[in-house]
């Protein structure tokens, strides 16, 4: 699944094999948050899916920063 805008914000959802492959997987996300100065909305529901949502508060839009930020968490 490739990142979507839906309700204003980029959104992509993540499916893993088990609810420690999820958590793993947002625990990656956190370094790269914290560097970039700029936090994801995160979501682990169904045992073992992650919702990322991204947004600039700031600006009240999606922005390029949220864009390098999506792109990073696709590399993990």
């Amino acid at each position: 699944m490739k990142w979507e805008i839906i309700n204003n914000k980029l959104t992509k959802e993540f499916k893993f094999d088990s609810f420690v492959e999820a958590v793993t997987f947002i625990n990656k996300i956190m370094p790269l948050a914290e560097k970039a100065k700029h936090h994801p909305d995160i979501y682990l529901h169904s045992y073992s899916k992650v919702k990322i949502t991204l947004f600039s508060h700031d600006v009240g839009k999606v922005t390029d920063k949220d864009y390098r930020l999506a792109e990073e968490i696709d590399a993990i």
